[in-house]
């Protein structure tokens, strides 16, 4: 199925989860927060939720900074 994924087309397996999704295209890492279609998506939820075809993903990491 078709995702986007930071702006990016991808093709992955169908029913894949926010969690699998992780950690094939991120190595599992920490640090980093996920959106699907505009909802943050709670860490706690990765495995559970699946995607759809067309989700629209947001991977946003976290800086150090001021």
């Amino acid at each position: 199925m078709n995702i986007t994924v930071n702006g990016e087309g991808l093709d992955v397996a169908e029913n894949l989860t926010v969690a699998e999704l992780v950690e094939l295209r991120f190595d599992g890492r920490s640090g980093i927060a996920i959106a699907v279609d505009g909802e943050l998506a709670p860490r706690s939820g990765w495995s559970q939720q699946r995607l759809i075809p067309g989700a629209a993903i947001e991977v946003l990491t976290a800086v150090q900074g001021g």
